[in-house]
């Protein structure tokens, strides 16, 4: 079994610090519209366990129905993006020295990347239809 291990990181300013707790971490990218005009690139995740501490001026943005997305409010760091439901935040793997040594792993709307933003690897790549049907499934009734 895989130990658990705490990671600290920070936002560019270091006002905002961030603890999470991390067993296997993995990075993903996603390449949705929103995430692209949030960080100006594709948003980088970093996938935790647990609780997560965040310490410091941040703020939040309710960027759609279901989704918020975390800043710095001093510096403007992206933080986070969370899904609201169930209050589950995805940080920015930014936010960690060497993203705390995790792989990419996955690539969400893949098929939506500008062309110059192509990543190296042989991770999953999902689609924007797998993608969609993964976080917003249509309901069958």
């Amino acid at each position: 079994m895989t130990p658990q291990r705490h990671i600290e990181g920070r936002c560019l300013c270091g006002a905002v610090t961030v603890k999470a707790t991390v067993t296997n971490p993995i990075v993903r990218a996603c390449h949705c519209d929103m995430c692209r005009r949030h960080t100006s690139s594709m948003f980088m995740s970093l996938a935790t366990d647990g609780e997560i501490d965040v310490q410091g001026p941040f703020q939040t943005f309710q960027s759609s129905e279901w989704a918020e997305r975390g800043f710095c409010s001093q510096c403007g760091s992206t933080l986070w993006y969370g899904t609201t439901h169930d209050g589950v935040r995805n940080l920015s793997a930014g936010l960690f020295d060497d993203a705390a040594g995790a792989p990419l792993k996955l690539e969400f709307f893949a098929d939506a990347a500008p062309k110059g933003y192509a990543l190296a690897g042989d991770h999953r790549k999902m689609t924007t239809v797998e993608t969609l049907a993964l976080f917003a499934p249509e309901d069958d009734a």
